[in-house]
């Protein structure tokens, strides 16, 4: 039975969040590539597919497995703070209390990068978001320049949770790459309530909805006629 000194595979992150998490990887420098290359069309497209992703990841958090559940991750202030001191449990399975946050970070900077663009307009009102007819000309322009200037924030945040896993890797001999591309990890000592997987159906189920409000916002929020 495995227990201190009998190393356990556990398999910590569902098929899902893996997904969701390295098309964002990809994604995200491509919708930057597609803007630099004033390749609108191309960056639209990214944009859109990153709002369904995030959608199901909102989704994923609440119904999606143990390790993917906000309410399994995300910790008071006082427990991030113990574990930032070193007094945490590094054993615990998925996020750490810091980590916890930073996906939530994530998640918030990228919907508003997106929700930006999507109220956009350049100042020849030639590209613009889906929504960008909701507010003024003036408004759609602005919002444009905070679209750009977001994305150094949201650039400086990813260069910042690098340098967290490469230190985990290097400093602390702690591997959290490999988890997430095979979606198992090695325990020394088995978590006492290990992960459970949530279903691949209710992952389908999700998905379709996530991509069906991401369509829905993609033509404009159409009213029903």
């Amino acid at each position: 039975m495995p227990g201190v000194g009998n190393p356990t595979r556990v398999r910590l992150w569902d098929i899902p969040t893996r997904i969701v998490h390295w098309s964002l990887a990809v994604l995200v420098p491509f919708a930057w590539w597609s803007a630099e290359q004033h390749d609108m069309e191309r960056h639209r497209a990214a944009g859109y597919v990153i709002l369904g992703l995030l959608i199901f990841r909102l989704i994923w958090g609440f119904i999606g497995s143990s390790t993917a559940r906000f309410s399994g991750f995300v910790r008071g202030p006082a427990k991030v703070l113990s574990y930032a001191r070193g007094k945490g449990d590094d054993a615990a399975p998925g996020h750490n209390p810091l980590g916890g946050w930073s996906v939530i970070a994530m998640i918030l900077l990228l919907l508003t990068q997106v929700g930006l663009g999507l109220f956009a307009s350049d100042t020849d009102g030639l590209e613009s978001g889906p929504l960008s007819y909701m507010v003024s000309f003036e408004t759609a322009t602005t919002l444009a320049d905070r679209h750009e200037t977001m994305f150094n924030v949201l650039a400086a945040i990813i260069a910042l949770h690098i340098a967290a896993v490469l230190f985990y890797l290097f400093v602390r001999r702690d591997n959290l790459i490999t988890p997430m591309i095979g979606g198992a990890r090695i325990y020394d000592v088995a978590p006492a309530v290990p992960p459970t997987m949530a279903s691949l159906g209710r992952a389908a189920v999700a998905a379709l909805a996530a991509a069906g409000i991401a369509w829905w916002v993609s033509q404009g929020l159409p009213l029903p006629a």
